[in-house]
């Protein structure tokens, strides 16, 4: 079985403050923080092939997504690095995967009680859902990767986070690192502690892969997203499919999820221009 790996920072053991997870204007602890994400990523390698896993794909996931340091990762593994990807933080997550892990993630805008809780770009996304369903950025990528027919097979980040993620795929393997205090505090495992513990998890969730299901949207898929600004509806609506619902809340709607998917990923690039 190949296991497709999607990271991201905020969920990082001890991670509770976006200076932590900037790469663009470093401060000291950015540094810190990148190794001890790299390290939660390989603690899931680690884990998954000693649970059968093959070949491993990682997506560095996280903002410019090219934050891991790529020494430290096991030499046989291939890596996607950089932004502006079509399918951005589940880039290349075909069939070719028995299983995906989803290290370091973190809750949808606006929940209460999730470490650096945002959708993808916090500036643009105030909200996301999908035929009705709320969604976080694990909800909208898990149901990319049940359309390729590859299941999620394990998710580690806060607790919000991770309950969340189980509410709605129940077969879904929980690391939870951190208990949140809000939006910038955590009472967290150490990174040493938190890394034994996704290994293992990891290990167990490769073994019991045959448990698990496809999360799926059964056509037509209606996308809702709630913007933060009425400019940035007023410009996305004027992608073709996309209709303007209210002040800021446009809709687009299709039978096909990479589709769908994509036009996501269209509505927060071109809102930012906004």
């Amino acid at each position: 079985m190949n296991i497709y790996i999607s990271c991201d920072m905020e969920g990082v053991a001890g991670v509770c403050a976006w200076d932590q997870v900037d790469g663009r204007t470093p401060h000291p602890e950015f540094e810190i923080y990148r190794r001890y994400y790299t390290h939660e990523v390989v603690s899931a390698i680690e884990g998954a092939r000693a649970g059968g896993a093959g070949d491993v794909l990682v997506n560095d996931s996280h903002g410019a997504m090219r934050n891991l340091l790529l020494d430290e990762l096991p030499p046989d593994v291939r890596v996607i690095f950089g932004n502006r990807k079509p399918f951005s933080m589940v880039q290349d997550a075909d069939g070719a995967f028995g299983g995906a892990f989803f290290i370091g993630y973190h809750g949808a805008a606006g929940e209460a009680d999730a470490v650096l809780c945002h959708t993808y770009t916090p500036s643009v996304i105030y909200g996301a859902r999908i035929n009705g369903v709320a969604c976080s950025e694990a909800t909208i990528n898990a149901a990319l990767l049940g359309f390729y027919g590859v299941p999620l097979l394990l998710v580690t980040g806060d607790r919000a986070t991770v309950e969340g993620v189980q509410t709605q795929m129940p077969w879904v393997r929980g690391v939870i690192v951190k208990d949140s205090i809000g939006k910038f505090a955590a009472n967290s495992m150490l990174p040493a502690s938190a890394q034994r513990a996704i290994l293992s998890a990891a290990e167990e969730a490769v073994r019991s892969a045959a448990g698990a299901k496809l999360y799926r949207f059964d056509p037509p898929i209606t996308l809702e997203v709630q913007l933060v600004t009425a400019a940035q509806a007023h410009l996305v609506a004027t992608i073709p499919g996309f209709e303007r619902t209210g002040s800021r809340s446009i809709r687009f709607t299709h039978d096909d999820m990479p589709t769908v998917f994509k036009a996501f990923v269209a509505s927060w690039r071109l809102g930012g221009q906004a």
